[in-house]
């Protein structure tokens, strides 16, 4: 039997949605169906994924939710991280407690834990999927933290406006930045992340971060070797030792946490799915959802 894992950033896409939907509209602009329930975002959602329902046709689906962000191990680790993110607005909350209800019905299994973002719950479950079942793996979000988790056989989609999505897998990475998926948050750590509100060493940007690692193999083993620097790298060297804590900071917020107990004791019939037509549909007139689906 064929086995194919899709896996979904549930608020990367809903939240994507969302604002392409709600772009240059108040609340009260938004589109809502006759019980009041606000669904500009909900329709576009729904039709994404029936969309990648009937081009992967997937036999085990995931939708991983992130949490509040007050309640992860990278706000207790440090204070300020995401502290740059604005409040969600309320019609989006609304639509995803009513999209989470729509996949309940649909029976698409869906999961958020307590102190674990998102993109830790999905790169549990990848983890064990390739090494449990060593069959496709697909995670859809245009999130580049989660390329750090790409191997032989798991691919990210990623959504382009121009030319549609990209499944971009392993051997792309490696194409592009001749280093290992896994040395992906040792440039994140370099780097940092603006919108996560992740500091990085400053000073040290994208010229400088990648050739070091693509050189040392990790921020660790550039700081061991950090008084015989390459002298090509000299320039920063100044910056890298002032840099350090946050440097290992950094590399701590950005590293996904593949170790999760709840996941590590799912059982993949859990995540098994079928595509019921009927019910889709039944639950999108419910919705009152202007969308036609295939059966």
């Amino acid at each position: 039997m064929n086995e194919t894992l899709l896996v979904i950033d549930g608020f990367n896409l809903l939240s994507r949605c969302y604002f392409a939907t709600s772009y240059g509209r108040d609340e009260a602009a938004l589109t809502r169906n006759s019980k009041g329930q606000f669904t500009n975002a909900l329709r576009v959602t729904i039709q994404k994924m029936h969309a990648l329902i009937h081009q992967y046709e997937p036999s085990h689906i995931f939708v991983a939710w992130d949490v509040k962000r007050e309640d992860t191990k990278r706000k207790d680790t440090y204070a300020l991280y995401k502290q740059t993110r604005a409040e969600l607005p309320e019609p989006l909350i609304q639509q995803y407690e009513t999209l989470k209800q729509f996949f309940d019905t649909v029976g698409i299994y869906q999961m958020s834990l307590s102190s674990y973002e998102a993109d830790d719950l999905i790169g549990a479950l990848v983890s064990k999927w390739s090494k449990e079942k060593q069959s496709p793996g697909y995670i859809y979000s245009n999130d580049r933290d989660l390329l750090q988790l790409l191997d032989q056989h798991i691919s990210q989609i990623i959504a382009k406006k121009q030319v549609g999505d990209l499944v971009y897998g392993f051997k792309h990475f490696q194409e592009e930045y001749n280093i290992h998926p896994r040395q992906w948050v040792d440039v994140k750590a370099l780097l940092g992340d603006k919108s996560d509100n992740i500091p990085g060493v400053p000073g040290v940007g994208e010229k400088a971060a990648l050739p070091l690692i693509q050189q040392y193999g990790s921020i660790h083993e550039i700081y061991a070797q950090i008084e015989q620097l390459d002298p090509a790298f000299n320039r920063y060297k100044k910056k890298l030792t002032e840099g350090k804590e946050l440097g290992m900071l950094s590399r701590e917020l950005a590293e996904i946490i593949i170790d999760i107990q709840e996941i590590s004791m799912l059982n993949w019939e859990e995540l098994t799915f079928m595509y019921d037509y009927e019910r889709w549909n039944k639950e999108i007139q419910t919705l009152e959802l202007n969308i036609r689906i295939r059966s």
